[in-house]
């Protein structure tokens, strides 16, 4: 099946961009939400991440404690490695998995670190990103999460920067301040053309 992987930035907007599309009847498979149910209380990685780590990065209802993780991998780069190593292949088998079970005129891989993981594009036939200047991330993340300037700023550090997402982009939505309206009307127009690369 035709696959767009869509990709941007924290705080670029990629979820609402990927509900309008899914307001078309266009299945996403959300690589965030399946590395969220593979670390979920007994999640297929949290025996290894247990072994690996120790008990304590087990919370009590057991999923990842992933306060304390979060702090774990971003001071120490070999830390994060190996909950990559981890995780990566278990997302990436679930990911295929869902793509090729997913019924549609094409389908939206939703991978916010696709330009980051250097396989991805690979692996679908269309690169959409969202785009938002750095400044938009960091008040949106803010507002949204609740975290610091420098908390939001860290990760923006850690992903692709904006250059390097909008230069991997075979298509580009822009949502800096885009009222709905206008945002609709840009995926409307992806979802157009979309479905005629797609045959459908």
């Amino acid at each position: 099946m035709f696959a767009v992987g869509l990709t941007g930035g924290i705080g670029s907007g990629k979820s609402t961009v990927a509900d309008l599309f899914a307001a078309h009847g266009v299945p996403l498979v959300d690589a965030d939400l399946i590395a969220h149910r593979v670390t979920a209380p007994h999640g297929i990685a949290m025996p290894q991440i247990a072994a690996e780590f120790g008990a304590e990065f087990v919370a009590p209802d057991g999923s990842l404690d992933r306060a304390r993780m979060r702090t774990l991998v971003f001071s120490d780069e070999t830390a994060r490695k190996r909950l990559e190593s981890i995780t990566h292949p278990l997302i990436r088998a679930e990911t295929e998995r869902e793509q090729r079970e997913a019924q549609g005129p094409y389908v939206i891989v939703v991978v916010p670190l696709l330009v980051e993981s250097g396989s991805w594009k690979n692996r679908v036939d269309r690169v959409l990103t969202v785009d938002c200047s750095v400044g938009t991330q960091v008040e949106r993340v803010m507002k949204r999460n609740g975290f610091s300037r420098e908390q939001v700023l860290a990760i923006i550090a850690r992903q692709a920067t904006r250059e390097a997402r909008l230069a991997a982009a075979d298509d580009v939505i822009e949502n800096d301040d885009a009222p709905l309206d206008a945002l609709r009307a840009q995926v409307d127009a992806q979802h157009s053309a979309y479905l005629a690369l797609a045959g459908a």
